[in-house]
């Protein structure tokens, strides 16, 4: 297939590998985007994935718990813009949408969306926006956590929400500091799952294939190559699951060691993090 211009920029701009790199990777991938993304990895290029929709990247990501912190709901409202996402009628009806998601704590995206605000459905909201403004908007993400304690935070200027379920309730003033501090590490360091075992198994096999490829690509023996594979594998684990992360605050201690130092019972139980553009 016919490999464009545009094509070839937008992978470079997703993944920041070189131009060239860039068009070899869709030509031997007939175009496939993610494919392409495999084979730059594949072949040793470092990539960062941004996976990004062009079309409505700019927003606002909104984080709230409930009064008595069991419930916690995070969502994003997406435009195109960042004049747009910044405007405060925008950021208000974004909150409205929270607020109700909060109190209803629907199950899905699609009920949330059904839900009346203003005597009017989200839904019809985000059609009446869309018309106001002349940009594309929409409810992009919705998620909801319960548990014992939930925290909540807003990180660079509405663009990251988390929520952190917590075992323990946060009358422990050490409870609620590491639970904001684990808000944060989650912001900054995107892990993939709460621990290796949550890791879902395509993203295994696939870090276990491109560790493969890479590692034969470097002439390694054959007989080597799997128990290689399984250290690059561990070592994903490590840098992607958010228990086995270093602590970004005290780089000599994991997650799971700062919970079990306050509290041999203290458990992280659930986390949820959404990005606008992420």
């Amino acid at each position: 297939m016919s490999i464009t211009a545009k094509d070839v920029n937008k992978l470079r701009q997703v993944t920041g590998a070189g131009m060239m790199d860039c068009k070899k990777a869709l030509q031997e991938t007939n175009g496939d985007f993610e494919a392409a993304i495999d084979y730059l990895r594949k072949k040793g290029q470092k990539v960062s994935e941004k996976r990004s929709d062009r079309e409505a990247t700019e927003g606002v990501v909104i984080a709230k718990t409930s009064d008595d912190h069991k419930r916690g709901i995070v969502i994003a409202l997406s435009c195109e813009t960042d004049f747009v996402a910044k405007n405060a009628d925008f950021i208000e009806i974004a909150n409205k949408f929270a607020d109700e998601a909060l109190k209803s704590m629907p199950a899905t995206l699609d009920e949330l969306k059904q839900k009346q605000v203003d005597d009017k459905a989200i839904a019809d909201h985000l059609t009446d926006q869309m018309g106001k403004i002349g940009e594309k908007i929409d409810l992009s993400e919705y998620e909801r956590v319960e548990s014992e304690h939930v925290l909540a935070y807003n990180h660079l200027g509405n663009k990251i929400g988390v929520l952190v379920a917590m075992s323990k309730g946060g009358s422990n003033g050490e409870v609620s500091q590491a639970g904001r501090d684990v808000a944060m590490q989650i912001a900054a360091m995107n892990p993939v799952a709460l621990d290796k075992d949550q890791v879902d198994s395509r993203t295994v096999e696939r870090e276990i294939e491109i560790a493969r490829e890479q590692i034969r690509a470097e002439g390694k023996p054959d007989n080597l190559v799997d128990k290689i594979a399984e250290g690059k594998l561990n070592k994903f684990y490590k840098e992607r699951t958010l228990l086995n992360q270093d602590f970004v605050k005290d780089p000599s201690k994991t997650v799971k060691k700062l919970l079990e130092d306050i509290d041999k019972e203290l458990k992280i139980t659930d986390f949820k993090r959404v990005e606008i553009g992420g």
